[in-house]
């Protein structure tokens, strides 16, 4: 008889796995029980910066018995394979970054590649975000978002990238360095307009936690002093520009065509499209 595999069982305890695991932005307490269960018994340990882990696991009160090895961004490329090797001998491999998600504008990527590439498998402990974090606090529309890493460190490049999203419906979160993010804010306002609303999340999760909600105008007086600290930067999308009535014409007339009478032509197209109905019944009479 064959078997199943158990529905119930902890995919990040099992041999032969890479284990993506979330870490706190500034409270160790934030961490999960499955990355103090996994940091104690991962056989290895891949770290962006392998002083803090081993200070979050002191704070956490876990020992890592596994082999600890770093793992930033200028070693990436090169060490991957050995963990990849590692992985496929059956060893469990831990992957955290200093704070959020491996991947997430953190190590990780090229590693996640390779095993999807070798087939080996792959899971993710979930935690802290600074991404959802920052938009859940942002007190801006977030049913529909992008993520755009850090913003780009130099003006033209930020301008270019700017221009970018001035159409962009959905709303922006990306994050800074606090030493660019007064001309950050400065280019946005130019760029994507003084008024249009914006949140920047400072220190998320840590003892001076401070959120900034305003215009991009607002904002950019804030920040001129100077800001410290980790930060996220939350911007509403564009709104789109309401329709001219007289480009709705042709559909009013559609539906006189097929028996509807001109007023509830007018009520119906101009419900859609978010215009006056009088002005709609005005631009039809017009045009005839």
């Amino acid at each position: 008889m064959g078997t199943t595999d158990d529905g119930d069982a902890d995919p990040a305890a099992r041999p032969g796995c890479l284990i993506l695991a979330a870490t706190p932005m500034g409270r160790a307490d934030d961490a999960s029980p499955r990355l103090r269960e996994a940091l104690s018994s991962a056989d290895v340990v891949a770290a962006e910066d392998t002083r803090r882990t081993r200070a979050l696991a002191a704070a956490l009160g876990v020992t890592i018995s596994g082999r600890v090895v770093s793992y930033y961004d200028q070693v990436e490329e090169r060490r991957a394979p050995a963990l990849v090797d590692d992985v496929a001998a059956g060893l469990r491999v831990l992957l955290v970054t200093d704070a959020g998600m491996p991947s997430v504008s953190d190590p990780g990527y090229r590693l996640v590649v390779a095993c999807v590439e070798a087939g080996l498998p792959i899971t993710c402990l979930p935690g802290p975000s600074a991404v959802t974090t920052a938009l859940a606090l942002s007190g801006l529309p977030v049913e529909r978002f992008c993520f755009d890493g850090f913003a780009p460190r130099k003006p033209s490049a930020r301008r270019t990238w700017l221009r970018e999203l001035v159409d962009q419906p959905r709303t922006v979160v990306f994050f800074e360095s606090p030493h660019r993010l007064a001309d950050c804010l400065d280019d946005a306002a130019a760029v994507l307009g003084p008024d249009r609303r914006a949140a920047v999340c400072r220190e998320l999760t840590k003892t001076y936690e401070e959120v900034r909600r305003g215009t991009l105008a607002e904002l950019v007086a804030w920040a001129a002093d100077g800001v410290r600290g980790e930060i996220t930067v939350v911007v509403e999308g564009a709104t789109a520009a309401p329709a001219d009535p007289t480009d709705l014409v042709d559909e009013v007339e559609a539906l006189v065509a097929d028996g509807a009478r001109l007023k509830d032509a007018c009520a119906e197209v101009a419900g859609r499209a978010g215009v006056s109905r009088r002005d709609l019944y005005e631009a039809v009479l017009a045009a005839r």
